[in-house]
């Protein structure tokens, strides 16, 4: 590879979530030679979390100003945005960012990378630009998945050729906590009634929505706060379903057992005061809250969908359940709960796990080598803009 490198990120960030985490994490492991420039959509202001924490680290921000339907300007903004940070290679996040980076990158010749993180089927207006961004993603230079379990739909639905695919991992990250914060499990326990009988913590985090199964936990919740009368769940996240969990919740009888504080930006601070990590989706492509939980130490049950058991190994660093079944979680967790010694063994392994196989340094030095072969491959030919 040259001397030096110009990246770019084009994203529709609207918080600053996992893979955001991931954006971030790979461009700190870049050498200084790689110049990285974060972009994001505007999604009605949403995306300011994401460059903010960019900025923090001293990497250039741009937030765009248009959007769809605006299709040919919002093509004609990214266009700008390549030529002006003299950009080798665009990575792009997001069927968004697909479909408008790769257009804009046949304009100033450069290869456009798509990252494929998995695709949910939220809504039928999901499921819409998940179908477009299925057929768009042959199109791409080249498609990085983050696990081999998104790999293998990829190939499937996608049919995109062998050698325009590569997997690499999402990572772990480490630093944050090897100091755990010594006043994380009571912080946790703040969010259950004062004087009330929760000592030990389960946690679920994510987006509120059909996919990430938390309405299986709630469920599972219940047997687990009536075989352990000192559990208490927390779940911290938003989304369209929030609604709906509060009232399952009340109807079974869980008030003050199981607590929804919200979306929380310190989640790096409190995970690693919980007793178990529950991952109940339905689909995932390699989830981080399981990176996040076993670089914390923290055992996680999970169910066995997408590339999650690439990360959890059953009966190694945690437990692998079917997906929808609440009997499932909830015998796992107390397992968990009723033995110290196993949560701790787990909890060990996970830490050994992810330094050895998900690291950012690993992950950067992967996308080195795809970077190097695709900018020392012939380049699209620049077409006018």
């Amino acid at each position: 590879m040259r001397t030096g490198m110009n990246l770019v990120h084009l994203t529709a960030s609207t918080f600053f979530g996992g893979p955001e985490r991931q954006m971030l994490g790979l461009a700190l492991a870049l050498p200084d030679t790689v110049r990285t420039t974060f972009a994001t959509f505007p999604e009605g202001g949403r995306g300011t979390a994401f460059l903010d924490e960019v900025r923090k680290h001293g990497f250039p921000a741009a937030p765009l100003k248009t959007d769809f339907p605006r299709v040919f300007s919002a093509v004609r903004e990214v266009t700008e945005l390549l030529r002006t940070t003299a950009c080798d290679v665009l990575i792009c996040h997001g069927y968004k960012a697909h479909v408008l980076g790769r257009l804009a990158a046949r304009r100033v010749g450069i290869p456009a990378v798509a990252v494929s993180r998995g695709w949910t089927a939220e809504t039928r207006k999901v499921k819409a630009y998940e179908w477009i961004d299925r057929r768009h993603m042959p199109l791409m230079d080249h498609v990085i998945c983050v696990s081999e379990g998104q790999a293998e739909k990829v190939r499937r639905w996608c049919r995109v050729p062998a050698d325009r695919l590569s997997v690499i991992r999402n990572s772990a990250r480490l630093g944050a906590f090897e100091n755990a914060d010594p006043q994380a499990r009571e912080r946790l326990l703040g969010f259950f009634p004062a004087g009330g009988p929760v000592s030990q913590v389960v946690l679920g985090a994510g987006r509120f929505s059909p996919e990430k199964g938390f309405g299986v936990l709630v469920e599972a919740a219940h047997a687990i706060c009536r075989e352990h009368p000192n559990a208490g769940v927390v779940l911290f996240g938003e989304g369209p379903l929030r609604g709906e969990l509060e009232r399952r919740i009340a109807e079974l009888d869980l008030t003050g057992r199981v607590a929804l504080p919200g979306f929380r930006t310190d989640l790096d601070a409190l995970i690693g005061g919980a007793d178990v990590v529950v991952l109940p989706s339905f689909t995932e492509g390699l989830p981080n809250v399981a990176l996040e939980a076993s670089a914390a130490g923290v055992p996680v049950v999970a169910t066995a969908v997408g590339g999650t058991p690439e990360a959890i190994a059953d009966t190694v660093n945690g437990f692998l359940v079917p997906p929808g079944d609440p009997g499932a979680i909830a015998a796992k967790v107390g397992e968990l709960l009723r033995d110290r010694s196993l949560r701790s063994r787990f909890g060990d392994a996970g830490r050994a796990r992810m330094r050895d196989l998900f690291t950012f340094q690993a992950q950067a030095d992967a996308y080195l080598r795809l970077l190097r072969a695709l900018t020392l491959r012939p380049t699209p030919v620049e077409v006018a803009a």
